[in-house]
Protein backbone atom coordinates (compact mmCIF):
# COMPACT_ATOMS: atom_id res chain seq x y z
CA UNK A 1 0.00 0.00 0.00
CA UNK A 2 1.20 3.52 -0.75
CA UNK A 3 2.63 5.58 2.12
CA UNK A 4 -0.15 7.75 3.58
CA UNK A 5 -0.11 11.35 2.44
CA UNK A 6 -0.85 13.63 5.38
CA UNK A 7 -2.13 17.17 5.73
CA UNK A 8 -2.50 19.80 8.41
CA UNK A 9 -5.03 22.62 8.21
CA UNK A 10 -4.09 25.95 9.78
CA UNK A 11 -6.86 28.50 10.23
CA UNK A 12 -5.63 32.03 10.92
CA UNK A 13 -7.55 34.92 12.45
CA UNK A 14 -8.39 36.46 15.83
CA UNK A 15 -12.07 36.38 14.87
CA UNK A 16 -11.96 32.58 14.92
CA UNK A 17 -10.51 32.47 18.42
CA UNK A 18 -12.99 35.07 19.69
CA UNK A 19 -15.85 32.93 18.37
CA UNK A 20 -17.08 35.75 16.16
CA UNK A 21 -16.85 33.59 13.03
CA UNK A 22 -17.51 29.84 12.78
CA UNK A 23 -14.66 28.01 11.07
CA UNK A 24 -16.49 26.09 8.34
CA UNK A 25 -13.39 26.12 6.13
CA UNK A 26 -11.49 23.42 8.01
CA UNK A 27 -14.48 21.07 7.96
CA UNK A 28 -14.86 21.47 4.19
CA UNK A 29 -11.11 21.08 3.63
CA UNK A 30 -11.06 17.87 5.67
CA UNK A 31 -13.89 16.41 3.62
CA UNK A 32 -12.19 17.29 0.33
CA UNK A 33 -8.85 15.85 1.44
CA UNK A 34 -10.55 12.65 2.52
CA UNK A 35 -12.16 12.31 -0.90
CA UNK A 36 -8.79 12.25 -2.65
CA UNK A 37 -7.04 10.00 -0.10
CA UNK A 38 -5.14 12.60 1.92
CA UNK A 39 -5.27 11.99 5.67
CA UNK A 40 -5.73 15.15 7.75
CA UNK A 41 -3.68 14.58 10.90
CA UNK A 42 -4.25 17.89 12.67
CA UNK A 43 -6.18 21.14 12.57
CA UNK A 44 -4.74 24.26 14.18
CA UNK A 45 -6.41 27.59 14.82
CA UNK A 46 -4.22 30.59 15.62
CA UNK A 47 -4.76 34.32 15.98
CA UNK A 48 -3.12 37.17 14.12
CA UNK A 49 0.09 36.77 16.07
CA UNK A 50 3.42 36.39 14.21
CA UNK A 51 5.11 34.30 16.92
CA UNK A 52 2.15 31.92 17.16
CA UNK A 53 2.07 31.62 13.37
CA UNK A 54 5.78 30.81 13.15
CA UNK A 55 5.45 28.15 15.85
CA UNK A 56 2.46 26.63 14.07
CA UNK A 57 4.33 26.57 10.75
CA UNK A 58 7.39 24.93 12.34
CA UNK A 59 5.26 22.26 13.96
CA UNK A 60 3.26 21.61 10.79
CA UNK A 61 6.44 21.19 8.70
CA UNK A 62 7.43 18.27 10.95
CA UNK A 63 3.96 16.72 11.00
CA UNK A 64 2.48 16.81 7.50
CA UNK A 65 3.24 16.48 3.81
CA UNK A 66 0.72 19.19 2.90
CA UNK A 67 -0.07 22.33 4.89
CA UNK A 68 -3.27 24.17 3.96
CA UNK A 69 -3.56 27.67 5.41
CA UNK A 70 -6.57 29.98 5.32
CA UNK A 71 -6.88 33.59 6.41
CA UNK A 72 -4.75 36.67 6.90
CA UNK A 73 -4.35 37.59 3.22
CA UNK A 74 -6.37 40.79 3.03
CA UNK A 75 -4.89 44.21 2.20
CA UNK A 76 -5.08 45.70 5.72
CA UNK A 77 -2.41 45.89 8.42
CA UNK A 78 -3.94 43.12 10.54
CA UNK A 79 -3.48 40.61 7.69
CA UNK A 80 -0.07 39.16 8.49
CA UNK A 81 0.20 35.83 6.71
CA UNK A 82 2.30 36.94 3.73
CA UNK A 83 4.86 38.76 5.89
CA UNK A 84 5.13 35.88 8.34
CA UNK A 85 5.64 33.41 5.49
CA UNK A 86 8.47 35.60 4.17
CA UNK A 87 10.16 35.39 7.56
CA UNK A 88 9.49 31.68 7.97
CA UNK A 89 10.96 30.77 4.58
CA UNK A 90 13.81 33.33 4.83
CA UNK A 91 12.45 34.81 1.64
CA UNK A 92 11.72 38.35 0.47
CA UNK A 93 8.70 40.22 -0.81
CA UNK A 94 8.51 41.03 -4.49
CA UNK A 95 5.98 42.36 -6.98
CA UNK A 96 4.34 39.71 -9.18
CA UNK A 97 3.29 41.57 -12.36
CA UNK A 98 0.67 38.96 -13.30
CA UNK A 99 -0.84 39.25 -9.81
CA UNK A 100 -0.94 43.04 -10.16
CA UNK A 101 -2.67 42.78 -13.52
CA UNK A 102 -5.24 40.32 -12.13
CA UNK A 103 -6.05 42.62 -9.20
CA UNK A 104 -6.29 45.63 -11.53
CA UNK A 105 -8.70 43.77 -13.84
CA UNK A 106 -10.77 42.62 -10.88
CA UNK A 107 -11.39 46.19 -9.69
CA UNK A 108 -11.78 47.52 -13.24
CA UNK A 109 -14.53 44.97 -13.94
CA UNK A 110 -16.42 46.47 -11.01
CA UNK A 111 -15.91 50.04 -12.13
CA UNK A 112 -13.36 50.85 -9.44
CA UNK A 113 -9.79 52.09 -9.50
CA UNK A 114 -6.91 50.17 -8.00
CA UNK A 115 -5.91 51.82 -4.71
CA UNK A 116 -2.36 51.73 -3.30
CA UNK A 117 -3.60 49.42 -0.53
CA UNK A 118 -5.05 46.94 -2.99
CA UNK A 119 -1.94 47.23 -5.16
CA UNK A 120 0.00 45.80 -2.20
CA UNK A 121 -1.79 42.49 -2.69
CA UNK A 122 0.40 41.85 -5.74
CA UNK A 123 3.49 41.75 -3.50
CA UNK A 124 4.11 38.15 -2.52
CA UNK A 125 6.93 36.03 -1.07
CA UNK A 126 9.51 35.57 -3.80
CA UNK A 127 9.66 31.81 -3.33
CA UNK A 128 5.94 31.19 -3.92
CA UNK A 129 4.08 30.19 -7.05
CA UNK A 130 1.31 32.71 -7.60
CA UNK A 131 -2.16 31.14 -7.88
CA UNK A 132 -4.80 33.36 -9.46
CA UNK A 133 -7.93 33.99 -7.43
CA UNK A 134 -10.55 34.73 -10.08
CA UNK A 135 -13.32 35.33 -7.54
CA UNK A 136 -11.51 37.76 -5.21
CA UNK A 137 -8.45 39.94 -4.77
CA UNK A 138 -6.44 37.96 -2.21
CA UNK A 139 -3.96 35.79 -4.12
CA UNK A 140 -3.29 32.12 -3.55
CA UNK A 141 0.31 31.13 -2.85
CA UNK A 142 1.79 27.67 -3.39
CA UNK A 143 5.16 26.76 -1.86
CA UNK A 144 7.29 23.66 -1.98
CA UNK A 145 9.62 24.10 0.96
CA UNK A 146 11.05 22.09 3.85
CA UNK A 147 9.98 18.84 2.23
CA UNK A 148 6.32 19.82 2.25
CA UNK A 149 3.78 21.47 -0.05
CA UNK A 150 2.21 24.63 1.37
CA UNK A 151 -0.86 26.49 0.18
CA UNK A 152 -1.97 29.83 1.58
CA UNK A 153 -5.53 30.87 0.74
CA UNK A 154 -7.98 33.60 1.75
CA UNK A 155 -10.36 32.86 4.58
CA UNK A 156 -13.45 33.86 2.60
CA UNK A 157 -15.09 30.45 2.03
CA UNK A 158 -16.09 30.81 -1.64
CA UNK A 159 -12.63 32.12 -2.55
CA UNK A 160 -10.89 29.32 -0.67
CA UNK A 161 -13.10 26.70 -2.33
CA UNK A 162 -12.41 28.15 -5.80
CA UNK A 163 -8.65 27.90 -5.25
CA UNK A 164 -8.86 24.39 -3.83
CA UNK A 165 -11.02 23.03 -6.64
CA UNK A 166 -9.24 24.75 -9.51
CA UNK A 167 -5.60 24.74 -8.39
CA UNK A 168 -4.74 22.97 -5.15
CA UNK A 169 -6.43 19.60 -5.55
CA UNK A 170 -5.14 19.14 -9.13
CA UNK A 171 -1.60 19.99 -7.93
CA UNK A 172 -1.83 17.53 -5.03
CA UNK A 173 -3.02 14.76 -7.35
CA UNK A 174 -0.14 15.49 -9.71
CA UNK A 175 2.54 15.68 -6.99
CA UNK A 176 1.56 12.68 -4.81
CA UNK A 177 0.66 9.06 -5.40
CA UNK A 178 -2.50 8.97 -3.33
CA UNK A 179 -4.00 5.94 -1.59
CA UNK A 180 -7.72 5.19 -1.60
CA UNK A 181 -9.64 5.91 1.60
CA UNK A 182 -13.07 4.31 1.97
CA UNK A 183 -15.51 4.87 4.84
CA UNK A 184 -18.68 3.05 5.79
CA UNK A 185 -20.89 3.93 8.74
CA UNK A 186 -22.94 1.40 10.68
CA UNK A 187 -25.74 3.20 12.58
CA UNK A 188 -26.78 1.72 15.94
CA UNK A 189 -29.37 2.75 18.52
CA UNK A 190 -30.49 1.56 21.93
CA UNK A 191 -27.04 0.66 23.26
CA UNK A 192 -24.25 2.73 24.80
CA UNK A 193 -20.73 3.01 23.41
CA UNK A 194 -19.03 0.98 26.15
CA UNK A 195 -21.57 -1.87 26.01
CA UNK A 196 -21.25 -1.95 22.24
CA UNK A 197 -17.48 -2.08 22.54
CA UNK A 198 -17.68 -5.05 24.92
CA UNK A 199 -19.87 -7.02 22.51
CA UNK A 200 -17.69 -6.48 19.45
CA UNK A 201 -14.28 -6.52 21.15
CA UNK A 202 -13.11 -9.84 19.65
CA UNK A 203 -14.29 -8.81 16.18
CA UNK A 204 -12.50 -5.47 16.53
CA UNK A 205 -9.25 -7.16 17.58
CA UNK A 206 -9.13 -9.23 14.38
CA UNK A 207 -9.44 -6.25 12.01
CA UNK A 208 -6.48 -6.01 9.62
CA UNK A 209 -4.14 -3.01 10.06
CA UNK A 210 -5.46 -1.22 6.97
CA UNK A 211 -9.06 -1.24 8.25
CA UNK A 212 -9.75 0.94 11.26
CA UNK A 213 -12.77 1.26 13.53
CA UNK A 214 -13.99 4.47 15.19
CA UNK A 215 -16.84 4.93 17.65
CA UNK A 216 -18.88 8.10 17.00
CA UNK A 217 -21.46 8.54 19.78
CA UNK A 218 -24.26 11.09 19.57
CA UNK A 219 -27.53 11.67 21.42
CA UNK A 220 -29.08 8.23 21.83
CA UNK A 221 -27.03 6.64 19.06
CA UNK A 222 -23.57 5.28 18.29
CA UNK A 223 -22.13 5.25 14.78
CA UNK A 224 -19.40 2.76 13.96
CA UNK A 225 -17.13 4.00 11.19
CA UNK A 226 -15.00 1.50 9.33
CA UNK A 227 -12.21 3.13 7.30
CA UNK A 228 -10.24 1.11 4.79
CA UNK A 229 -6.99 2.17 3.15
CA UNK A 230 -5.70 0.68 -0.10
CA UNK A 231 -4.49 1.27 -3.62
CA UNK A 232 -7.72 0.42 -5.42
CA UNK A 233 -11.33 1.03 -4.41
CA UNK A 234 -13.10 -2.26 -5.36
CA UNK A 235 -10.89 -4.53 -3.20
CA UNK A 236 -11.08 -2.27 -0.16
CA UNK A 237 -14.86 -1.92 -0.48
CA UNK A 238 -15.15 -5.71 -0.56
CA UNK A 239 -12.89 -6.10 2.47
CA UNK A 240 -14.87 -3.55 4.49
CA UNK A 241 -18.16 -5.18 3.49
CA UNK A 242 -16.79 -8.61 4.45
CA UNK A 243 -15.88 -7.29 7.88
CA UNK A 244 -19.35 -5.78 8.31
CA UNK A 245 -20.88 -9.14 7.39
CA UNK A 246 -18.98 -10.64 10.35
CA UNK A 247 -20.09 -7.79 12.62
CA UNK A 248 -23.81 -7.75 11.83
CA UNK A 249 -24.80 -11.00 13.60
CA UNK A 250 -23.24 -9.70 16.83
CA UNK A 251 -25.29 -6.50 17.02
CA UNK A 252 -28.12 -7.00 14.53
CA UNK A 253 -30.83 -5.91 16.96
CA UNK A 254 -29.16 -2.52 17.41
CA UNK A 255 -28.39 -1.72 13.76
CA UNK A 256 -30.95 0.47 12.01
CA UNK A 257 -29.04 1.63 8.95
CA UNK A 258 -25.85 2.64 7.18
CA UNK A 259 -24.05 5.75 5.94
CA UNK A 260 -26.61 8.56 5.43
CA UNK A 261 -29.56 6.73 7.01
CA UNK A 262 -31.19 8.35 10.03
CA UNK A 263 -33.46 6.53 12.44
CA UNK A 264 -36.39 8.55 11.05
CA UNK A 265 -35.56 7.77 7.42
CA UNK A 266 -34.95 4.07 8.17
CA UNK A 267 -38.30 3.80 9.96
CA UNK A 268 -40.04 5.63 7.13
CA UNK A 269 -38.67 3.16 4.62
CA UNK A 270 -39.74 0.23 6.82
CA UNK A 271 -43.28 1.59 7.29
CA UNK A 272 -43.69 2.14 3.56
CA UNK A 273 -42.48 -1.40 2.84
CA UNK A 274 -44.97 -2.77 5.35
CA UNK A 275 -47.80 -0.46 4.24
CA UNK A 276 -48.17 0.75 7.84
CA UNK A 277 -48.47 4.16 9.46
CA UNK A 278 -48.13 6.03 12.74
CA UNK A 279 -49.72 8.75 14.84
CA UNK A 280 -48.21 10.55 17.80
CA UNK A 281 -49.39 12.08 21.07
CA UNK A 282 -46.64 14.36 22.38
CA UNK A 283 -46.50 16.04 25.73
CA UNK A 284 -42.94 16.67 26.92
CA UNK A 285 -41.48 16.64 23.40
CA UNK A 286 -43.85 19.43 22.35
CA UNK A 287 -43.95 18.55 18.64
CA UNK A 288 -40.25 17.84 18.20
CA UNK A 289 -40.85 14.14 17.55
CA UNK A 290 -43.33 15.02 14.79
CA UNK A 291 -40.80 17.47 13.38
CA UNK A 292 -38.12 14.74 13.20
CA UNK A 293 -40.49 12.40 11.39
CA UNK A 294 -41.82 15.00 8.94
CA UNK A 295 -38.29 16.18 8.10
CA UNK A 296 -38.05 13.09 5.90
CA UNK A 297 -39.34 13.51 2.32
CA UNK A 298 -42.38 11.33 1.72
CA UNK A 299 -43.41 11.22 5.39
CA UNK A 300 -47.04 11.74 4.35
CA UNK A 301 -47.01 8.14 3.13
CA UNK A 302 -46.84 6.83 6.70
CA UNK A 303 -47.36 9.72 9.13
CA UNK A 304 -51.06 10.31 9.80
CA UNK A 305 -50.71 13.15 12.28
CA UNK A 306 -50.16 14.15 15.87
CA UNK A 307 -51.74 15.81 18.89
CA UNK A 308 -49.78 17.88 21.41
CA UNK A 309 -51.99 17.86 24.53
CA UNK A 310 -49.45 19.65 26.72
CA UNK A 311 -51.92 20.50 29.46
CA UNK A 312 -53.74 17.71 31.30
CA UNK A 313 -57.11 19.22 30.35
CA UNK A 314 -56.42 18.48 26.71
CA UNK A 315 -55.01 15.05 27.41
CA UNK A 316 -58.49 14.33 28.74
CA UNK A 317 -60.74 16.30 26.39
CA UNK A 318 -58.82 16.12 23.08
CA UNK A 319 -57.17 12.76 23.43
CA UNK A 320 -59.51 10.87 25.74
CA UNK A 321 -57.18 9.98 28.59
CA UNK A 322 -59.19 8.96 31.64
CA UNK A 323 -59.48 11.73 34.28
CA UNK A 324 -59.14 9.04 36.92
CA UNK A 325 -55.77 7.98 35.47
CA UNK A 326 -54.54 11.56 35.41
CA UNK A 327 -55.76 12.17 38.95
CA UNK A 328 -54.35 9.01 40.48
CA UNK A 329 -51.19 8.41 38.44
CA UNK A 330 -50.36 11.83 37.04
CA UNK A 331 -49.35 12.90 33.54
CA UNK A 332 -45.87 11.42 33.88
CA UNK A 333 -46.75 7.77 34.33
CA UNK A 334 -46.82 4.49 32.48
CA UNK A 335 -50.61 4.34 32.74
CA UNK A 336 -51.03 7.76 31.12
CA UNK A 337 -48.72 7.12 28.15
CA UNK A 338 -50.44 3.78 27.55
CA UNK A 339 -53.77 5.56 27.23
CA UNK A 340 -52.25 8.35 25.13
CA UNK A 341 -50.70 5.91 22.64
CA UNK A 342 -53.87 3.84 22.46
CA UNK A 343 -56.16 6.83 21.93
CA UNK A 344 -54.01 8.59 19.33
CA UNK A 345 -53.72 5.37 17.33
CA UNK A 346 -57.52 5.06 17.28
CA UNK A 347 -58.19 8.73 16.50
CA UNK A 348 -55.87 8.67 13.48
CA UNK A 349 -56.74 5.11 12.43
CA UNK A 350 -53.06 4.19 12.51
CA UNK A 351 -51.06 1.00 12.77
CA UNK A 352 -49.00 2.39 15.64
CA UNK A 353 -49.54 5.07 18.26
CA UNK A 354 -46.55 6.72 19.93
CA UNK A 355 -46.77 8.79 23.12
CA UNK A 356 -44.40 10.84 25.27
CA UNK A 357 -44.86 12.43 28.71
CA UNK A 358 -42.21 13.57 31.15
CA UNK A 359 -40.50 16.29 33.16
CA UNK A 360 -38.33 18.04 30.57
CA UNK A 361 -36.90 20.54 33.08
CA UNK A 362 -35.13 22.46 34.32
CA UNK A 363 -37.98 22.96 36.81
CA UNK A 364 -41.11 21.01 37.64
CA UNK A 365 -39.50 17.93 39.16
CA UNK A 366 -40.22 16.26 42.50
CA UNK A 367 -38.66 13.53 44.63
CA UNK A 368 -41.04 11.03 43.09
CA UNK A 369 -40.73 12.35 39.53
CA UNK A 370 -37.42 14.19 39.13
CA UNK A 371 -36.37 16.32 36.19
CA UNK A 372 -35.48 14.05 33.31
CA UNK A 373 -38.00 11.34 34.15
CA UNK A 374 -39.94 10.44 30.99
CA UNK A 375 -42.39 7.73 30.01
CA UNK A 376 -42.83 6.69 26.37
CA UNK A 377 -45.19 4.17 24.80
CA UNK A 378 -45.90 2.51 21.48
CA UNK A 379 -49.26 0.80 20.89
CA UNK A 380 -49.68 -1.62 17.99
CA UNK A 381 -53.40 -2.32 18.48
CA UNK A 382 -52.87 -5.47 20.50
CA UNK A 383 -50.05 -4.69 22.87
CA UNK A 384 -48.52 -1.53 24.29
CA UNK A 385 -44.76 -1.33 24.69
CA UNK A 386 -43.53 1.14 27.30
CA UNK A 387 -40.25 2.43 28.66
CA UNK A 388 -39.24 4.73 31.48
CA UNK A 389 -36.29 7.02 30.81
CA UNK A 390 -34.19 8.87 33.38
CA UNK A 391 -32.45 11.58 31.44
CA UNK A 392 -30.60 14.83 32.19
CA UNK A 393 -31.29 18.26 33.71
CA UNK A 394 -31.09 19.90 30.28
CA UNK A 395 -34.47 20.59 28.67
CA UNK A 396 -33.40 20.55 25.01
CA UNK A 397 -31.29 17.42 25.40
CA UNK A 398 -34.17 15.68 27.16
CA UNK A 399 -36.53 16.53 24.30
CA UNK A 400 -34.06 15.20 21.73
CA UNK A 401 -33.23 12.05 23.68
CA UNK A 402 -36.92 11.30 24.26
CA UNK A 403 -37.64 11.63 20.56
CA UNK A 404 -34.78 9.30 19.64
CA UNK A 405 -35.84 6.77 22.27
CA UNK A 406 -39.44 6.92 21.02
CA UNK A 407 -38.38 6.16 17.47
CA UNK A 408 -36.29 3.29 18.76
CA UNK A 409 -39.29 1.95 20.69
CA UNK A 410 -41.27 2.04 17.45
CA UNK A 411 -38.41 0.21 15.70
CA UNK A 412 -38.36 -2.48 18.38
CA UNK A 413 -42.14 -2.86 18.15
CA UNK A 414 -41.91 -3.36 14.39
CA UNK A 415 -39.08 -5.88 14.83
CA UNK A 416 -41.18 -7.84 17.33
CA UNK A 417 -44.19 -7.86 14.99
CA UNK A 418 -41.98 -9.00 12.11
CA UNK A 419 -41.17 -12.28 13.91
Amino acid sequence: MNKPVTAEIISIGDELLYGQILDTNSKWLSEEMDKIGVRVVRKTTIGDDPEAMIEAFKSASKKADIILMTGGLGPTKDDLTKNVLVDFFNSSMKLFPNALEDVRKFFESRGRELSPTNRSQAYLPSNCTYIQNAVGTAPGMWFEENGSAWMSMPGVPHEMKYLMENAVIPRIKEKYKLPVIYHKLIKTIGIGESWLSDIISDWEDQLPPHIRLAYLPSLGEVKLRLTGFGESLPPIVKEVDDQIAKLEPLIAKYIYGYNTDTIASALGHELIQRNENIAIAESCTGGYLSHVITSIPGASNYFNGSIIPYHNTYKEHLLGVSPETLASKGAVSEETVIEMSKQVRLKFNSTYGLATSGVAGPGGGSDEKPVGMVWIACHDGEKCWTRMLQLTKDRIINIQLTSTASLNLLRETILHNRK
